[in-house]
């Protein structure tokens, strides 16, 4: 069922300079699904108090539906069958802190980069068995999650432990709030996220979750598309925009550092 969410919309209002901008392409009010998996605060996330969907990502693509005169629907995926469901055509745009890779590319077409981060390890907060990759990987009896495909799971599977991708101790859920619950009941001792999902993940715990060792790498995220769009040339036209008037410095400082998630 497609949802337009009316959260997401009062909360980029603030950003919003009124219509679309004259150097930019008129799209004439085409109508766009966008997908994503509502699972990575503060990118995209269902809030708990009002059950809305809401988030960097949402304000983002908002912002660029008025520059760019489109309507705009989201419509809720799981991450497994976002990357063939724009591959194959089925939703004009996906967002969901996606890591742009030359594999991908492959398949389908990435914006510009929007936000660059860094792979970061969360645990419990009274974890003390390890502090960083090394001695995660020293003890076998320590395991982690992972939603498979996605690019902790890579970094867990090529930068933590010893590149096996069937490894045992790494243990596969369908989303990351089910890895992260599975941290939180002790089943596995280990998430990895990017820096932007994970520090808004610690600072909504409540103190129950920390992070701990060095980043281990860095990503750049892209919206998404079929391959051949031709959405991307007027997205990239907007984001840059919006990165130079300050729209996307607005945005993070609202979600990265104004913003905490209710638990």
């Amino acid at each position: 069922m497609i949802r337009t969410f009316a959260l997401a919309a009062a909360a980029t209002a603030a950003f919003v300079t009124g219509g679309f901008a004259a150097d930019l392409p008129d799209l004439n009010g085409r109508e766009i699904v966008v997908a994503t998996e509502n699972t990575y605060p503060p990118l995209q996330f269902i809030d708990p108090t009002t059950g809305g969907a809401g988030g960097w990502e949402y304000d983002a693509i908002i912002e660029i539906e008025k520059r760019l005169n489109l309507i705009v629907d989201f419509e809720n995926t799981s991450w497994d069958a976002m990357m063939p469901a724009i591959a194959a055509g089925q939703y004009d745009i996906a967002m969901n802190g996606i890591t742009i890779r030359d594999d991908r590319k492959e398949t389908v077409d990435f914006s510009d980069s929007y936000l660059t981060s860094q792979m970061r390890m969360i645990v419990a907060a009274e974890e003390t068995r390890f502090d960083d990759a090394a001695s995660f990987a020293a003890d076998p009896d320590l395991l982690a999650a992972a939603q498979p495909g996605t690019t902790p799971f890579y970094v867990t599977v090529y930068d933590v432990l010893d590149g096996d991708e069937a490894n045992p101790r790494i243990k596969l859920f369908e989303t990351f709030g089910a890895a992260l619950q599975a941290l939180r009941s002790g089943d596995v001792d280990l998430v990895l996220s990017d820096s932007t999902a994970a520090n808004g993940v610690v600072a909504a715990s409540d103190g129950a979750l920390k992070l701990v060792g060095e980043p281990l790498g860095t990503e750049d995220f892209g919206f998404i598309f079929p391959k051949g769009s031709d959405l991307v040339g007027p997205v990239n036209a907007a984001l840059a925009e919006m990165r130079a008037d300050g729209t996307l410095e607005a945005l993070n400082k609202k979600w990265f550092l104004d913003y905490k998630m209710g638990q």
